[in-house]
């Protein structure tokens, strides 16, 4: 069932793509059935260039027969389709489970418009209710934002995988920090870039334009505020 709605609105977003468009390729298990379809629509004939977030965006959008260009080349995008961990009210986001947030939220800055897919359980009142905030680190900072996160009562966990350190597409770290509700979004994004050795944070504010969710019955459109 959640496939199912994964699908129904991933598949969705591929209809607001036209020819000739520069994308952004999202990074995710929704968005990955927007680029799936984006790859049957190339077969057809459809003329686009991707700007994929990710290495693993990008090795897909290549074996579909997608166009993949870079920011140099292309640094005003039409359109991006991504995929998001919550998303509030106002279309503010948690993004970052898949370890991309930091190309994630270039791509973003740099879009004409933004598309978010998802199914029904991102949805929430308030960003940190259900899902932790990642924070991309430079790797000789980790002590030092480590502590200062703990010192902020955000409950900072270094992200683990086979073993070791998560090690970003960037050669990054991220420390995961398990907020709970978020009273001021807007606030805590600036308040966390400003500590030294923070790359980027996964709170998006202000983005999205939109947002494609799948539910058990039928698709959901949401637009901003």
């Amino acid at each position: 069932m959640i496939e199912d709605m994964k699908k129904m609105a991933g598949e969705k977003a591929a209809e607001y793509v036209k020819d000739g468009m520069v994308i952004g390729l999202g990074t995710g298990s929704t968005v990955y059935y927007t680029i799936l379809k984006l790859g049957d629509m190339v077969k057809d004939g459809l003329d686009i260039i991707g700007i994929p977030t990710s290495k693993e965006t990008e090795n897909l959008a290549r074996n579909l027969g997608i166009k993949v260009g870079t920011l140099t080349e292309y640094p005003e995008i039409d359109l991006t389709i991504d995929g998001a961990d919550e998303i509030d009210p106002e279309l503010n986001l948690i993004k970052g489970g898949g370890g991309a947030l930091l190309r994630e939220k270039i791509v973003a800055y740099a879009s004409k418009k933004e598309i978010i897919v998802a199914d029904e359980r991102k949805i929430v009142e308030k960003l940190g209710e259900r899902f932790y905030l990642p924070v991309e680190v430079i790797p000789f900072s980790e002590g030092v934002v480590f502590r200062k996160l703990d010192d902020m009562g955000l409950n900072p966990k270094v992200r683990m995988k086979d073993g070791g350190k998560y090690i970003t597409d960037n050669g990054n770290m991220i420390i995961d920090c398990h907020t709970g509700p978020i009273k001021d979004p807007k606030n805590l994004e600036k308040e966390l870039n400003m500590i030294p050795g923070v790359v980027e944070n996964g709170l998006f504010i202000g983005l999205a334009d939109m947002a494609i969710v799948g539910t058990k019955k039928k698709i959901k459109v949401l637009k901003g505020v």
